[in-house]
């Protein structure tokens, strides 16, 4: 199984998509020979998903195709050398993969055949057991809170510490650990800003493109960082290597 679960898209708005991941990407679509790719869009409510599917091309280097332009989004999966799972909202997304059955032709596609995930932003979230970590509004009525469960802890993407001046609401902080206390037996890495996670060949490693930590929100224990996945071995089934 091969998963990227990646914090974010996009280091500025003129960087290239997923760019900072590019050196492990790349590597990994020239050892496996991939042509192309299926990009799930749904995430993207307000944005043109012919366009993004035109900036993954340029920026992988490789045809990528969406959903739409296939026989069904179940067909589009069985078809794919590689998934791609774009950032956006992720209620709306993880929705959309129940409807279109694409829950369990994506989690065939990746354990069984072993195509690659590419999932960020919202993509990251439903890659994980729930969304119920996510940052997002839950735009519809009808909510669906599990989701792939490719990769066995929660995780929160575009996680950021920082106290704004005269927000009085709570942080993200005080968020997840809420979450923590009502889960007790749950965990949450929170992914900073071009930072990403890499499960190949049973191995996990952590990337950063600033150097930076990830945290681990524990029920009971202080919130703790990270810059080695070896402190998460406990968590994962994976063999945890330094980057």
């Amino acid at each position: 199984m091969e998963l990227f679960l990646l914090s974010n898209g996009k280091v500025a708005d003129d960087a290239p998509l997923l760019g900072y991941a590019h050196p492990q990407l790349h590597a990994m679509i020239a050892q496996r020979g991939i042509t192309s790719a299926v990009l799930v869009p749904y995430a993207i409510i307000r944005g043109d998903h012919a366009q993004r599917a035109q900036d993954l091309s340029a920026s992988l280097g490789i045809e990528v195709r969406t959903v739409h332009e296939f026989a069904s989004p179940v067909a589009a999966i069985e078809h794919a050398e590689l998934i791609l799972v774009s950032g956006g909202n992720t209620w709306f997304l993880n929705q959309m993969l129940h409807e279109h059955g694409l829950i369990v032709a994506i989690q065939r596609a990746v354990r069984e055949r072993g195509v690659p995930y590419v999932g960020w932003s919202a993509g990251c979230n439903v890659a994980t057991p729930s969304i119920r970590t996510t940052n997002d509004m839950p735009v519809r009525s009808s909510v669906v809170l599990p989701a792939l469960g490719l990769f066995p802890v929660q995780i929160n993407p575009h996680y950021l510490d920082a106290h704004v001046s005269g927000h009085m609401g709570e942080t993200r902080d005080e968020r997840l650990a809420e979450f923590c206390a009502v889960n007790p037996h749950e965990s949450v890495i929170a992914l900073r800003e071009a930072s990403f996670l890499h499960v190949s060949e049973n191995r996990l490693r952590y990337y950063s493109a600033r150097g930076e930590d990830f945290k681990v929100f524990r029920h009971g224990e202080p919130i703790a960082a990270y810059h080695d996945v070896l402190a998460i071995q406990s968590l994962v089934p994976f063999s945890c290597q330094p980057a």
